[in-house]
Order: structure tokens, then C-alpha cells, then sequence
């Protein structure tokens, strides 16, 4: 974890998050949270890691979901290097 986001107000945006229990509180909260672009660009990066998880190459991967090919290097980079946050998800919605 990186310790540069642990902070007091990220653990309790997290805590909210967490109290969700549908998809359409989901979208309340984060309609209310982020504006319409920042969160059509974290559901890219996140059909772009999944995508990535499928094997699709970058051409496919920025031809279906529009993404650019630094976004998706970024994305792969998280994917090999990172926290394993997305394979976390994906192996638990797998399920």
C-alpha cells in the first residue's frame, strides 16, 4: 500500500464506499462524488485491466474502449507491478 494516500480522509471516503449495498447507491454516491468524466475514465481503466487480464492487445484494447495507449501501458504497469488490487476484484467477482 502506498503510504502516501493512507491518510484520515482517504481511509473514510473508503469507509463509505464500503457501506454501499446496491449498484444504485453506487451510482448516488459516486454521481454526487466525481464528475461524469472522472468516472467514465476510472470504469475505462478498469475494462481496460480487464481486457488486459483477457489477453487483448493494446489495438483491440484502445479500439473498444478508446482509450489511449499511455492509459493502457499505465494500466498494464498496475497490473504487473502493482498491488494486485485488480486481480483481487476480478478473481472475487469470477465467483
Amino acid at each position: 500500500m502506498n503510504s502516501k494516500i493512507k491518510t484520515e480522509a482517504v481511509d473514510s471516503l473508503f469507509d463509505g464506499i464500503l457501506c454501499l449495498k446496491t449498484r444504485e447507491e453506487c451510482y448516488e454516491f459516486f454521481e454526487d462524488l466525481c464528475t461524469v468524466n472522472e468516472l467514465l475514465s476510472l470504469s475505462q481503466r478498469y475494462e481496460v485491466a480487464y481486457m488486459l487480464k483477457a489477453g487483448h492487445t493494446y489495438m483491440e484494447i484502445a479500439e473498444k474502449t478508446g482509450a489511449s495507449t499511455a492509459t493502457i501501458s499505465r494500466v498494464n504497469r498496475s497490473l504487473n507491478y502493482g498491488n494486485d488490487g485488480y486481480e483481487m476484484v476480478f478473481n472475487r467477482l469470477s465467483k
